[in-house]
């Protein structure tokens, strides 16, 4: 692992049609066996990061492959920068897209869920009906585990954890602003692997920035299950010495959680307080991936072939994002888009006939450590003996308000790459 120079840095982060319906903004509820009507259909699964960029690539490389986009909800909204939003340097309305650039593109998305999929009979099931595909591309993002943590699951209305941007980041930023101040902000970071590796930690920076400008003294308590900040410690580390509010504890595992008396208990048998809890739980892969019987041998994740995506359980259906295990990258939004791109190709090379080329991810991710200032990492990979392997990492020298810019200019590329 290297530290770069921002010229360095920035030159590597640099590197890294006509359906009538559709002008309405909505399809149609689907009834019956829908064959392709061009005889080459694409059913993506799951409109986020790399779902929605699958579905607008596999039209931008073959206008002729008919392409269907399942997702239940009607916007987009990112979970990076979603953070941000708790400490109100962001709001949600401005990470909050809709779908019409897909529909421009001739997606034809349908906002309901995949109720099933079947490999074997290559159909999707959706409401009274089932979509037939000719390849599926499933990008269904993660599960919560919620087993796992005691109390957790009859507490899911009270206990939130905001890992999926929306109405609960907004609600948790409303308990943040409500702390009183001397209270205690409780944030709880799974095991790996989840997603977004350095999430929980630019969280931390976010709140405790929040509390130390807000609530003087309140404090801020990270309950880590892994051994170490995950990932860019020695920065993250670095930032906090901003923050003698923030108490950072490591090998801390939740196991249980009671909000009727304000209270979580660790593996070590630690009982710690709260006036507010962000309860972040273990994850999996989305729950469609595992009726399918997508997930490997971990029944968590799904393992994939490093240069399609495709399954290595089930052939014509390919995974792409968060949900997938066994390639040597981060569960990032930069990552699924990369993902979404390079399964786009491989798909309509196959539906063509074709050898599909070797291309690898790239992952750029940044981390805002306040309000102006943010680090930043650079993963390179390589293809090798068809597998991903990763060539280099590199870090920003610091915390600096230039890689703020940089990240807002980032946010708005890759938005605009996804859906524009």
């Amino acid at each position: 692992m290297t530290r770069l120079t921002r010229r360095e840095f920035l030159r590597t982060s640099a590197a890294g049609a006509g359906f009538g319906f559709l002008a309405a903004g909505c399809a149609p509820a689907i009834k019956g066996d829908f064959a392709p009507k061009a005889g080459r259909r694409v059913v993506v699964v799951g409109g986020g990061w790399g779902g929605a960029t699958a579905a607008k690539y596999v039209r931008l490389a073959d206008p002729s492959i008919e392409v269907v986009l399942l997702e239940p909800n009607k916007q987009f909204v990112s979970c990076p920068f979603s953070n941000l939003v708790l400490s109100g340097v962001r709001s949600i309305d401005g990470l909050t897209f809709g779908y019409g650039g897909l529909r421009n593109h001739g997606v034809r998305i349908y906002h309901e869920s995949a109720s099933a999929i079947e490999p074997d009979t290559g159909r999707v099931r959706v409401g009274d009906g089932y979509l037939q595909y000719d390849r599926l591309i499933v990008s269904p993002g993660v599960e919560f585990q919620w087993e796992q943590v005691d109390g957790l699951a009859a507490a899911q209305d009270r206990v939130l954890h905001a890992w999926k941007a929306g109405p609960q980041t907004v609600e948790l930023a409303r308990q943040l602003a409500a702390i009183p101040d001397g209270g205690v902000f409780v944030l709880t970071v799974p095991p790996v692997a989840y997603r977004c590796p350095p999430g929980p930690y630019e969280r931390a920076c976010q709140v405790a920035f929040y509390l130390k400008t807000h609530k003087p003294k309140s404090k801020l308590i990270v309950l880590d299950a892994n051994q170490n900040v995950v990932s860019k410690a020695a920065l993250f580390r670095a930032a906090w010495k901003d923050y003698p509010n923030l108490e950072y504890r490591a090998s801390n595992k939740v196991v249980k959680v009671d909000p009727s008396v304000r209270e979580v208990t660790t593996d070590l048998g630690d009982r710690v307080k709260y006036d507010v809890v962000n309860l972040i739980p273990p994850q999996r892969a989305g729950t469609i991936a595992a009726q399918a019987d997508l997930v490997g041998a971990d029944k968590r994740w799904c393992e994939v072939n490093h240069l399609t995506y495709e399954s290595v359980k089930h052939k014509n259906v390919h995974v792409v994002g968060d949900s997938t295990i066994g390639l040597p990258v981060p569960k990032s939004g930069n990552i699924a888009n990369a993902m979404g791109k390079i399964c786009a190709v491989a798909v309509v090379h196959l539906l063509n006939g074709k050898e599909p080329p070797a291309m690898a991810p790239g992952n750029t991710c940044y981390s805002w450590v306040n309000d102006r200032e943010a680090i930043a990492v650079v993963n390179a990979y390589k293809i090798e003996g068809g597998k991903v392997v990763q060539i280099e990492q590199k870090l920003t020298p610091g915390q600096s308000a230039q890689w703020a810019q940089n990240a807002d200019g980032w946010a708005r590329s890759i938005w605009q790459d996804i859906l524009g």
